[in-house]
């Protein structure tokens, strides 16, 4: 359910970027009409960087629950772990060079290898070397803008958007080629996209430790017993989130209140709204309404690059060509309608077949085996 919601919240963000040149435009000042500028800030304070994180951490969560099954069976945990985060790396490089450039696969597959020398660690340690690895940094780049904007007033461009990158942007996208866009996109990824993977360690990895933490203090196991203390942190948090993501709009526009608003807001309404989830899910009237979610949280893979296939088809030149064609609003409204798409096809899928397709792949490139349909059906493939 977790991932489902994180889903939805990530296409949502994302698609700025598919339907727009939104790498290389300062939002806050681009976006000009009335219904434009409060669909983005909607998005900008319960949405962009909010969601990410939680499939983060419920990315960790799983590595530790696998960490933790290979131990009970006396089985090797590295080697396995390795070729699987190995395999995701690949969907991830393919996704970024072939289809959209904002991938995030490659990234988590390259700190699942990372988390492989590290699952092991106590719990208490986890959080607190996760704490120490994200706000260390994050204070010292927040900090530093901090300082340099005061010495130098001016120099950070706030408020500016790059004309040309902008104009870039729309020929390959908005006019050109498959192979226009692939040459345009594979300079996007490597000017913008690889970097942000060497910055994940310290923005990423941090998240995915939090998540393997909770999954040792078996929080989805004890949820209902610690039901008042999540409520408690929920609120806390969903207030304080909000507050933090809200600092760009009742103080001055500047870089550090941007990174402000996206490193520390996010993640804090990111938690926040976990809980609320979490506790939502004891609650049966919501798991009867809200449970197909849950099957596109299932295959999260399948989910999360085909959502990036159709919007990459809707908005590219090569596909239907509605690049910077469509309002904020309509692009929301246009990743919500996919995503009800996308529940009801992993629904149907599901009736039929124990894993999402491209799980299926994962899981037959990580083990070797031939992966068979629900008891009593034959095999998929």
């Amino acid at each position: 359910m977790l991932r489902g919601f994180a889903l939805l919240g990530i296409f949502i963000a994302n698609m700025l970027v598919f339907h727009s040149p939104y790498f290389y435009i300062d939002p806050l000042t681009y976006f000009s009409t009335p219904s434009d500028v409060a669909s983005f800030k909607l998005i900008n304070i319960f949405v962009e960087a909010s969601f990410y994180p939680i499939f983060a951490m419920m990315f960790g969560y799983g590595l530790n629950m696998q960490y933790e099954k290979a131990v009970a069976a006396n089985k090797p945990y590295a080697p396995l772990m390795a070729r699987r985060m190995g395999i995701l790396m690949a969907f991830g490089l393919i996704h970024a060079l072939f289809i959209w450039s904002g991938d995030i696969l490659f990234t988590y597959g390259l700190m699942g290898l990372i988390m492989i020398a590290i699952v092991k660690i106590p719990s208490k340690w986890m959080l607190a070397i996760a704490a120490v690895v994200y706000i260390i940094p994050t204070g010292f780049l927040i900090v530093g803008t901090y300082l340099f904007t005061k010495a130098a007033p001016g120099q950070l461009l706030e408020g500016f958007s790059d004309i040309q990158q902008i104009e870039k942007a729309i020929t390959a996208y908005g006019h050109g080629s498959y192979g226009e866009a692939l040459v345009f996109r594979i300079f996007e990824w490597l000017l913008i996209g690889l970097p942000a993977v060497f910055m994940s360690v310290f923005m990423v990895l941090p998240l995915i430790m939090i998540g393997a933490a909770l999954s040792k203090y078996k929080l989805f196991e004890r949820a209902v017993q610690w039901k008042g203390r999540i409520a408690v942190i929920s609120v806390l948090f969903v207030i304080a989130g909000i507050a933090v993501k809200s600092l760009p709009y009742w103080n001055v526009n500047t870089y550090y209140n941007t990174l402000i608003q996206q490193l520390v807001g996010g993640p804090i309404l990111a938690v926040g709204y976990a809980g609320f989830i979490i506790l939502l899910c004891q609650l049966g009237l919501f798991l009867t309404i809200f449970r197909p979610i849950a099957s596109a949280g299932r295959m999260s893979l399948t989910t999360y690059l085909s959502q990036s296939i159709i919007a990459t088809l809707l908005f590219n030149h090569y596909g239907v060509g509605l690049y910077g064609k469509v309002d904020i609003e309509t692009g929301t409204l246009i990743a919500v309608g996919i995503f009800v798409l996308q529940v009801i096809f992993a629904q149907l899928w599901f009736m039929k077949f124990k894993m999402g397709p491209l799980e299926w792949i994962w899981r037959k490139g990580t083990y070797g085996k031939n992966m068979t349909r629900k008891e009593g059906k034959s095999q998929v493939l």
